[in-house]
């Protein structure tokens, strides 16, 4: 072995790390990096296959074969990428911390410029941007989870009625309750909260209010998922562009 174990040596917990690089300003560092070295990993191959089919014999048949085993290589490396985005738990390391920070800015901080935004090289580069994202961005998602919520209502109007009339059953029973005094009165309290709660399920599903909860969720987070794996990792104090502080 080249190193002896160093029994002093200090063991840092990837949590910890990671933290630790968030505060420090070299998680962006590192996901510009990881993108840096997959670019020149891939013009680095793509020069050794031309330079491969150019003594080939004929070129054009070899050109051809490579050209097209280097885009299906691609092309199967980008979907299994893709497609492990459905394997990432975005909301592992969210806290409420993140909840109560400021809403960074729509433009500069959430959007960002057209350089913003990359294919993820990596499954893992994709996850570290998706996790660190949306403890970012989380609140400019849940309000974009809102204004689909908002949409689906608009869009399915009896859904809107049934969310209506449910909130107005609840009012009901809280006036009801106060005015006939159910707290000193438990079983009965009892019996009428589950009838409300039947009462409210059955509105819910004959106005189709599911229908609209599951349409705001699902492209709530299509978008949350795509914007948060595609935009690059970028230091949380923005600067302004062509400015240096």
């Amino acid at each position: 072995m080249a190193f002896s174990a160093n029994p002093l040596a200090l063991s840092v917990p990837d949590p910890t790390f990671e933290s630790w690089l968030r505060d420090s300003g070299y998680l962006e560092i590192l996901d510009q990096r990881t993108s840096d070295l997959h670019r020149i990993s891939t013009t680095t191959t793509t020069t050794t296959t031309d330079s491969t089919s150019a003594t080939a014999d004929p070129p054009s048949v070899a050109t051809a074969a490579v050209s097209s085993g280097v885009f299906f290589s691609n092309a199967l490396n980008h979907i299994g990428i893709l497609l492990s985005l459905f394997t990432i738990n975005p909301f592992s390391k969210l806290t409420n911390e993140d909840f109560s920070r400021d809403t960074p800015p729509w433009t500069l901080g959430f959007i960002g410029y057209s350089d913003s935004y990359s294919f993820p090289s990596s499954r893992s580069q994709a996850s570290m941007r998706v996790t660190e994202n949306n403890k970012r961005y989380c609140r400019n998602y849940f309000t974009l989870f809102i204004i689909f919520f908002a949409c689906s209502l608009y869009q399915i109007p009896i859904a809107l009625v049934g969310l209506i009339s449910s909130l107005a059953l609840w009012d009901l029973f809280a006036y009801c309750g106060n005015l006939w005094g159910l707290n000193n009165h438990p079983v009965t309290r009892e019996c009428l909260l589950r009838l409300a709660q039947c009462a409210t399920a059955v509105i819910i599903f004959v106005c189709s209010v599911q229908i609209a909860v599951l349409y705001a969720l699902g492209v709530s987070y299509a978008v949350m998922m795509l914007h948060a794996s595609f935009r690059k990792l970028t230091p949380i104090k923005q600067t302004t562009k062509g400015k240096q502080k």
